[in-house]
């Protein structure tokens, strides 16, 4: 678990900012972000249902205002978040959730901006929108999941965003894991955060299994 002192954190700047952070990729750890304003608490719990928690897949965002006073966000349009060098002797990262994505849907890193800090350090701003998850069988060659990995500096933790993109055929299986057999590396965007990503291809399932499998 990675938690820091409550007096060593930031307060929150606005309603939007993550507070807390919960993977349970793997071993389950907390991050948190910032204090909360008014004496609030950032809710910290392994559960996504306390009314202040964006869930996506294993990694769940606490806010200090309820979830429900977020709009829903439109597919492809909308940045459902951003994630951006918070500055500072821990060089925290600051995320903000604009809108929540519809059941079902998949965040996907749309873009990277280039910004400059009120320090005049250079950086990157990382957008993510939300995506239909679909049913389509995945063609020759095509990927079936995008992983988004982003190293932590401080610590040898890693935070994976695993997009699903289409359903493998009978007798086969999408990598559930970006380290799985099938998982390729696919892109890196160096700076601050230091992002990379892998594509899953659909790999043959043991012999003992018999039907396809979609994990989602």
């Amino acid at each position: 678990m990675v938690q820091d002192s409550e007096d060593e954190l930031p307060e929150c700047s606005d309603r939007s900012e993550v507070c807390s952070k919960v993977d349970l990729y793997g071993s389950p750890w907390v991050e948190r972000q910032c204090r909360c304003p008014d004496g609030r608490t950032c809710p910290s719990s392994l559960h996504g249902d306390d009314g202040h928690t964006i869930v996506d897949k294993t990694r769940q965002y606490k806010l200090c205002e309820p979830v429900k006073r977020l709009p829903i966000c439109r597919y492809f349009k909308d940045v459902t978040w951003t994630l951006a060098p918070g500055g500072g002797p821990a060089n925290a990262t600051v995320q903000r959730v604009y809108c929540r994505c519809r059941p079902g849907s998949v965040p996907y890193l749309v873009r990277r901006q280039a910004y400059r800090s009120s320090e005049g350090n250079p950086g990157f701003i990382y957008a993510f929108a939300c995506s239909p998850q679909s049913r389509l069988r995945c063609q020759h060659k095509e990927p079936c999941r995008l992983f988004t990995v982003r190293k932590r500096r401080s610590s040898q933790l890693e935070e994976v965003n695993a997009s699903p993109l289409c359903q493998c055929p009978k007798g086969h299986r999408c990598p559930r894991r970006h380290t799985d057999p099938g998982s390729l590396p696919a892109r890196s965007y160096s700076g601050v955060l230091e992002i990379k990503t892998y594509s899953g291809y659909c790999v043959p399932l043991q012999s003992h299994h018999s039907e396809a499998v979609y994990n989602i």
